[in-house]
């Protein structure tokens, strides 16, 4: 039995329990949180402890499942678990993960200890898809659309507006552009062409509704590059038809073959996902597999979804894999 420890409880956590249990194989052993234990009540029945106590229950853990943010939860905490505890976590800063892999490989090689960065589906599952379909059709071109699907970052910085009470932001690939890449014909698309973004926003009582649009269409770094669409709603409407964290997309690859590039094809892994932290949590626990078989192996230091043999995610032996899925 593999036992499976949590740092940090929201919404990767709580999935990753339910993740396990359809897992014969693992079990939540504990979790710990910055909260007063006594206020958490998990899904699983684990024990809870404070952040701080984590190094006595080192005989508690196989895997330790890092369930923090991106933002500034996981730089700092994955690199200081991965000197003690096999670590899997869920770093999805893109153009940061080179320093954070070097960070977590550093540390888990003085531990002798498995870390494994980026686990999910984008960084993770789509990422994989992007490397096959490279290698695959060498002249080509990648394209990656995501949603449609609620972007929790862009939500939380229209939050951040004054006089905004709650919103969702939703993330929608444009069909034409879709339509245009899936024909083989490899256009070149700017952030614009490929994705739209429309705002679901409860504001206050009073509130100036011209000024708040005008802050979230023209935001830095967030909206000022896409065509986006503005709805204010009540808070009743917001919770009950803006209330689950979907998400998707799809990675497409064309390219051409043959004597003189004559024959096109294309690649496409599409997700649909009712929940986006549960799916993330999922792919999340089948990688926490591997890092236990390749710490039992001798296995250490960092890895990406990039260095793991398929095999080491599924609870079946070789035998059985060969026989059923070849």
């Amino acid at each position: 039995m593999i036992k499976i420890g949590l740092y940090g409880y929201g919404n990767i956590a709580k999935g990753v329990e339910c993740a396990v249990k359809q897992n014969d194989d693992m079990q939540v052993t504990c979790v710990f949180s910055r909260r007063d234990p006594s206020t958490v009540k998990t899904i699983s029945g684990a024990t809870v402890y404070k952040t701080d106590d984590i190094l006595n229950h080192k005989d508690e853990i196989d895997v330790l499942i890092m369930c923090g943010g991106s933002a500034t939860d996981l730089p700092e905490q994955t690199p200081v678990m991965a000197k003690y505890f096999n670590v899997v976590d869920s770093f999805d800063t893109h153009k940061n993960i080179p320093v954070h892999f070097e960070n977590v490989d550093k540390a888990s090689k003085e531990g002798g200890k498995i870390g494994i960065i980026s686990v999910g589906w984008d960084p993770g599952m789509f990422s994989l898809n992007r490397l096959f379909g490279s290698c695959i059709l060498k002249d080509g071109a990648d394209y990656t659309f995501w949603g449609k699907g609620v972007s929790q970052g862009h939500s939380d910085a229209i939050r951040r507006i004054d006089g905004v009470v709650d919103a969702r932001q939703y993330t929608i690939p444009v069909e034409e552009a879709l339509d245009a890449v899936r024909s083989g014909a490899q256009p070149q698309l700017t952030t614009r062409q490929k994705h739209t973004r429309e705002c679901f926003v409860v504001a206050e009582d009073g509130a100036d509704l011209k000024r708040i649009e005008n802050e979230i269409v023209t935001m830095k770094n967030y909206f000022d590059e896409y065509d986006t669409t503005v709805h204010f709603i009540s808070k009743e409407e917001l919770d009950r038809d803006h209330k689950g964290i979907p998400h998707g997309g799809f990675v497409i690859r064309t390219g051409k073959t043959g004597v003189n590039l004559e024959n096109n094809h294309v690649i496409e892994y599409s997700l649909k996902l009712d929940s986006n932290p549960e799916f993330t949590s999922s792919v999340i626990v089948a990688y926490a597999r591997a890092a236990y078989r390749l710490n039992k192996e001798g296995a250490s230091g960092c890895k990406t979804v990039f260095d793991i043999p398929p095999a080491y995610l599924s609870d079946k032996s070789g035998e059985e894999l060969r026989k059923m899925m070849l």
